[in-house]
């Protein structure tokens, strides 16, 4: 490739995203809901609720991963080691007892969310990579501090039972895999007109994540 012809660091896909979602992405880290959960002025339950939300949120991420590996667009970002189900249930076990799944319920703004990215992972690949990268590059960021809290908060074991959604055993330098994903958003086959989409598209994921925490929040709500 003529280095010439390749993108600055201003105009890489990666870094559009990330500033064009900038503002989302800081409303949905500032809820009131996951500010209150992380100051430890939620019990355990909230945590387990939340927890519970995830599941339909990666459920359908990962239940249409399966039929994306092969397409050329979102087939790069199909990583088994990102793979977030199987530790949900680790964690929902520990959380809710072995019968979890009959008491697992979605709220509303969960089920819009799981929708949209069903939707996406059934009839628009590059729409996918948007939900793709607003979860999983926010788990290997912003899920370690939550990890953290929550094994003192409510003294879960350092990486063990209750917060192993947020342990990826399979990625042991997370820069640098955040590095490659990032240069694999920046080499997507697709073009501005597109590309601009699935900014939007990243927008879309970040309030759809705000609107579950704002439904946390009316849940379990701090008393007076």
């Amino acid at each position: 490739m003529d280095p010439s012809s390749a993108p600055s660091a201003s105009s890489a896909f990666s870094t559009l995203i990330r500033t064009a979602s900038h503002e989302q992405h800081m409303e949905a880290e500032t809820s009131t809901f996951m500010g209150d959960l992380l100051g430890g002025r939620l019990g355990v339950d909230a945590y387990a609720r939340y927890t519970e939300q995830l599941w339909f949120v990666y459920e359908a991420l990962e239940s249409g991963a399966r039929h994306l590996a092969s397409d050329p667009v979102a087939g790069p970002f199909i990583r088994p080691e990102l793979l977030r189900l199987p530790s949900l249930e680790q964690d929902l076990a520990h959380l809710r007892g072995p019968d979890w799944r009959s008491t697992l319920t979605a709220l509303p703004t969960t089920r819009a969310y799981a929708d949209r990215v069903a939707e996406c992972a059934r009839d628009w690949p590059a729409g996918y990579i948007a939900h793709h990268y607003t979860r999983y590059l926010g788990d290997l960021s912003g899920g370690q501090i939550i990890r953290a809290k929550a094994e003192r908060t409510w003294g879960f074991p350092k990486k063990g039972d209750g917060v192993r959604f947020y342990v990826f055993e399979g990625i042991p330098n997370p820069a640098a895999f955040k590095r490659e994903y990032r240069e694999l958003l920046d080499g997507v086959r697709a073009d501005d007109l597109e590309k601009q989409r699935v900014i939007t598209e990243c927008k879309r994921a970040f309030a759809l994540n705000t609107a579950v925490f704002h439904a946390l929040g009316e849940e379990f709500p701090l008393s007076a």
